[in-house]
């Protein structure tokens, strides 16, 4: 009771609240939400706002007295005080004295901490034509699902996917990223919402799903455990269409591929496009999410990580994030297919491995390329029992032809130092002849004609089901800032990258151990 007399100036008997018992912070700014009708609010209010033109009420006086509790202050200036405060804060404020608990009724303080907390940019004024206030929207819909804001991978099986929880005015959105049409991969990303939550009355949020063509249904989201939600459909019937299974057929290969079956000749490709739709539909949005965070970045990275759209053959475009890890970069799949599901390291690039293309002519024939990559791989084989794993005396020994000796960091692009300045232009990141070797297929024919530097690398390859994995060597070539490419040896193959542009908010990891706590465990539940 010292701290609130103290605070407030008063003792046990003047209107002291910290008898009260204590509850969780939504409960409490939720509890007693009917409006009030007080004229002193509304005097608070009109105060307030008056104030805040007015540059923050500070005194004209010539000195203030050196001591003065918070209840010898005017209401409007308390008002500004608890609207700079934590939303999370106030219900504790509240319980201090009844003067207190009238203050934190006046929703300028709920409407500034809306958004500057949660960015709601939404004229909120609008809402007492609907009765809410904008303690109800903090209270009952941003804070009570604060927890579901992010980037999340939804488990579906081998293809998983990217969901962005976000605020969007007056509503949470959880909408559903999807790569563009193959084999565009520089085209932006298109989105589609899977859920949302409203406050359609003061009495608490509504979740609607908004999976097919037939409009907002009823819907739930529970809160598994911490960085782990579900969503359901109450009325999937919403999902079917009147023409059955065929028309949801086509009508979900136009969205997906942006095609007919007709206009895919390859009969493999029909075959696995076939079995996405199956095995895909039959979860009706009923799913289960995992979150996932942007890659940290460091001044030495190669290039800024996050993620990317890419070419995978007939398996079409997917999501990977790119992520450096000391002297290696990592790509990991967000989604994936049946052969390397979401979850996997797509492909691995050892950064101490620089390789210089040899010139256009001789380059155009794979089997040089292939030589100079296999030199590197079987250099690596025999280090790593002298090294234990740890190839960092390769400088030590003869490098092969075209490859360059690993050096004590990684070099960013246009960055090489004084190794670099006695290299051409074209090798010290200002870009060189590229052009894939004859016989080597790729699904966009619309790649860079230059590119700043390669290193060896290697590529995740498996058969249907992820049977038989192994890792097989390639060539990761770095085009620009945005894009860059691997060569799969093995399958003569290659892989176009484009970077996501977009900004995703409440997505970064609290620390790198939770990034890379994050990356192990959506790899074991691919495994």
């Amino acid at each position: 009771m010292a701290v609130c007399a103290r605070l407030c100036g008063v003792g046990p008997a003047r209107g002291c609240r910290r008898r009260q018992q204590r509850r969780g912070p939504a409960e409490a700014a939720a509890a007693d939400s009917e409006p009030d009708t007080d004229p002193e609010e509304e005097r608070i209010e009109a105060g307030a706002a008056a104030l805040a033109g007015a540059g923050g009420g500070r005194s004209a006086g010539p000195s203030s007295p050196p001591r003065c509790s918070l209840l010898e202050l005017p209401p409007e200036l308390l008002v500004e005080i608890f609207a700079s405060l934590p939303g999370t804060d106030l219900p504790s404020l509240a319980q201090v004295c009844t003067k207190f608990r009238r203050i934190l009724h006046t929703d300028t303080i709920w409407r500034r901490r809306c958004r500057e907390e949660y960015g709601v940019c939404e004229n909120l004024r609008k809402l007492e034509i609907t009765g809410v206030s904008c303690r109800d929207v903090y209270a009952k819909l941003l804070h009570r699902y604060r927890h579901i804001l992010g980037l999340w991978q939804p488990d579906i099986g081998p293809y998983g996917g990217l969901l962005n929880v976000v605020v969007d005015g007056l509503f949470i959105i959880g909408w559903m990223y999807l790569p563009p049409h193959d084999p565009h991969v520089d085209d932006p990303m298109r989105f589609k919402p899977l859920f949302r939550i409203h406050l359609m009355e003061r009495k608490s949020a509504t979740v609607e799903c908004m999976y097919g063509h037939r409009g907002p249904h009823n819907g739930h989201v529970q809160i598994v455990k911490k960085d782990e939600f579900s969503t359901k459909c109450n009325q999937t019937d919403h999902h079917r269409m009147s023409g059955g299974r065929q028309e949801e057929f086509r009508t979900w290969l136009r969205e997906e591929w942006g095609r007919t079956l007709e206009d895919i000749f390859h009969e493999h490709m029909q075959e696995l496009i076939l079995m996405k739709f199956i095995y895909t539909s039959q979860y009706d949005n009923c799913l289960t999410y995992r979150r996932i965070y942007l890659p940290p970045s460091h001044p030495d990275d190669l290039i800024r990580p996050g993620l990317f759209k890419g070419t995978y053959g007939s398996h079409g475009l997917e999501i990977v994030m790119l992520s450096f890890h000391g002297k290696h970069a990592r790509g990991t799949k967000i989604t994936g297919d049946p052969n390397i599901p979401a979850g996997q390291q797509t492909v691995e690039i050892d950064l101490r491995r620089r390789i210089h293309l040899p010139d256009l002519e001789r380059l155009r024939d794979f089997n040089e390329l292939s030589r100079v990559v296999l030199e590197v791989r079987e250099q690596l084989r025999q280090e790593q029992p002298q090294e234990g794993g740890d190839a960092v005396g390769l400088g030590r020994q003869s490098p092969p032809s075209c490859a360059e000796p690993p050096a004590e960091q990684a070099e960013g692009p246009g960055d090489g130092g004084a190794q670099a300045a006695a290299e051409p232009p074209a090798q010290s990141g200002q870009g060189q002849p590229f052009v894939l070797p004859v016989g080597v297929s790729s699904r966009n024919e619309d790649y860079p004609r230059t590119c700043r530097m390669c290193f060896y690398g290697t590529g995740l390859i498996a058969g249907h089901g992820f049977t038989s994995p192994e890792r097989t060597p390639g060539v990761f070539v770095l085009f620009d800032e945005d894009r860059f490419g691997f060569i799969w040896l093995e399958l003569k193959s290659f892989s176009l990258y484009s970077r996501v542009q977009a900004a995703f908010r409440n997505a970064d990891a609290p620390s790198p151990q939770a990034f890379e706590e994050m990356l192990k465990n959506i790899q074991s539940l691919a495994s």
